[in-house]
């Protein structure tokens, strides 16, 4: 897929609550977004709930929020 030049900033939302022994996968998945993202020159915004997960670490995104997932707070952050 090409890069998309009209495009700056990437949000990913995160899964929020994960039942154990399913953080994996999650965890995985979502970090590897964010850092080919990055490396692709795009600023990666997250939200997520969960701040027990390896993606809330700041490292992974350019700024990262632990706030409730639902349609207020995620309308704010955009």
């Amino acid at each position: 897929m090409p890069r998309r030049d009209d495009i700056q900033s990437i949000l990913i939302i995160g899964s929020g609550p994960i039942v154990i022994g399913q953080a994996c996968e999650f965890d995985y998945s979502g970090t590897q977004a964010c850092r080919v993202l990055r490396e692709e020159g795009y600023r990666v915004i997250l939200a997520n709930s969960n701040p027990a997960t390896i993606m809330t670490d700041p490292d992974f995104a350019d700024a990262t929020y632990v706030e409730p997932l639902d349609a207020e707070v995620l309308t704010k952050i955009i």
